[in-house]
């Protein structure tokens, strides 16, 4: 069973990606999942609960930094990928893993990237959760450096 973080997590990321599909602002999102899905949806019902507030803080800081989260990943990625055609539901997962990373420095790294990669697979079977992890690692260490010691470098999944 996921905990209330990773609920959250797993439904910021599909917020996130609703909004790009529908175009709908954060606000609009965030009380449509904590209204509807999170009271009636099976999904959710049938699990512990998303901490309402982290969701909440994802979702609406995610657009609010999006230039800045998207630039970062960009930096991240093979050199032959573009971030704007990659997977949706893996921008998805970019954006809100960037955003905590960026945004959250009482969460450690290494634990936003564990989470995330939890999400990638509840979405993904193949190979995805490998280069999900890479950039992810690679982005943790750059802008996360002090909590990697000197002899810990990138790990190349």
């Amino acid at each position: 069973m996921y905990s209330r973080t990773r609920q959250a997590r797993l439904a910021a990321v599909q917020a996130i990606y609703q909004m790009e599909l529908t175009s709908l602002d954060a606000d609009a999102v965030v009380r449509e999942f904590v209204e509807h899905r999170f009271a009636q949806d099976v999904e959710f019902s049938q699990r512990t609960q998303p901490d309402a507030d982290l969701f909440a803080d994802v979702v609406r800081g995610v657009p609010h930094r999006q230039t800045e989260i998207d630039r970062a990943v960009a930096q991240c990625l093979p050199a032959d990928w573009k971030f704007s055609r990659i997977d949706s539901i893996l921008r998805a997962i970019f954006r809100a893993a960037t955003y905590e990373l960026l945004a959250h420095n009482n969460v450690p790294a290494r634990l936003l990237i564990d989470e995330y990669l939890g999400i990638t697979h509840a979405f993904f079977q193949g190979d995805e959760a490998g280069f999900v992890n890479a950039a992810l690692d690679r982005l943790a260490h750059a802008k996360r450096a002090a909590e990697f010691g000197p002899g810990d470098d990138e790990r190349q999944d």
